[in-house]
């Protein structure tokens, strides 16, 4: 338990810039109340006034918490939400942004999380990477993700990047931990083409055979498993999810076209968990659902990513990324 306190309490000063006159709300849910306890009773060991709010866990990723809970958010000046789901696409979450709050969501943090992989990350690189990717995806008209004879192209024009640096020491600056991605909503029913989807699906995990997805008109038309042949990471088999996110994304607004992220952690590793997942330097993940509060304009409910390993990426015909490598 040392060790967990200990690495809660270089999360709160590094990454959040943690005074002791300050309050620290953490939002936590029954599967992840120990974590949550943990960040509280280590806020409480460097000065602060804690105080911690367990709900129950939301059904998806980008489910809103309870009222309760949104308004100490944004009553509050530093908040925490280790979560099974993630909370980091609400409208909660861009409320207490606006009100000042710097916020880290944690959807799906492990206790192995807190100390390996992509916590592990020099912040100052992460953060001057992320932030020149984002300068670059702020410039772009559109994008081209070439993966395995798929193509799928984004409009992008109009539309400015998120960096998700992993320091958040000013107020209204939020983001995940372990973090490391920018990423961009693309304008609505721009997207077409084919997602060819090796790494993971946030709330399924790992893929254990790859699958594609069919955009047109910026909305998933169509989910598909295929053959596994030897390039996922996992053991082989079908990856089973088409028929799950028929189900899962059943509305217009639910499979809407709504991120274009690049992850830029070298330290980030393949979980099955989205946390860190789409951290992992060079990969690119494609999200469905709601982009309300980071400059889309669709309110679905739902924000579910997926992991594209080494694909190639072109912003405008330039290549930023191939095979998985920043160019």
């Amino acid at each position: 338990m040392s060790d967990v306190l200990e690495a809660c309490k270089n999360i709160l000063v590094s990454c959040m810039g943690l005074s002791p006159d300050e309050t620290v709300l953490v939002v936590t849910d029954t599967e992840k109340e120990d974590i949550g306890r943990a960040i509280a009773q280590a806020a409480s060991g460097l000065g602060a006034d804690a105080v911690m709010m367990i709900m129950r866990p939301r059904r998806v990723n980008g489910e809103e918490p309870p009222p309760s809970v949104a308004a100490a958010m944004t009553a509050s000046g530093v908040v925490l939400c280790p979560t099974s789901k993630s909370l980091t696409h609400t409208q909660a979450r861009a409320a207490a942004a606006r009100a000042g709050a710097r916020i880290a969501t944690m959807p799906g943090i492990t206790e192995d999380m807190l100390y390996a992989g992509a916590m592990t990350a020099d912040y100052t690189a992460v953060s001057q990477l992320t932030l020149r990717v984002k300068e670059i995806l702020d410039k772009a008209r559109c994008a081209r993700i070439e993966y395995r004879g798929r193509v799928l192209t984004l409009g992008l024009e109009g539309r400015t990047a998120v960096a998700s640096t992993g320091r958040f020491l000013k107020p209204g600056e939020s983001g995940n931990l372990p973090s490391g991605e920018a990423y961009i909503a693309p304008v609505e029913g721009t997207a077409e083409g084919i997602l060819y989807v090796d790494g993971s699906v946030a709330g399924l995990g790992r893929v254990k055979a790859p699958m594609e997805v069919v955009v047109s008109e910026g909305r998933a038309q169509e989910f598909r498993d295929l053959e596994w042949d030897g390039t996922c990471p996992a053991e082989g088999g079908e990856s089973g999810f088409a028929g799950e996110l028929g189900r899962l994304l059943n509305t217009p607004e639910a499979r809407n076209v709504a991120e274009l992220g690049i992850g830029t952690n070298d330290r980030a590793r393949l979980t099955g968990v989205i946390l860190e997942d789409e951290k992992i330097h060079g990969t690119v993940h494609v999200a469905f659902g709601d982009n309300s509060t980071f400059g889309g304009k669709v309110k679905a409910g739902m924000h579910v990513d997926f992991i594209m390993l080494k694909p190639d990426l072109y912003l405008d015909d330039d290549p930023v990324i191939k095979a998985g490598r920043f160019v």
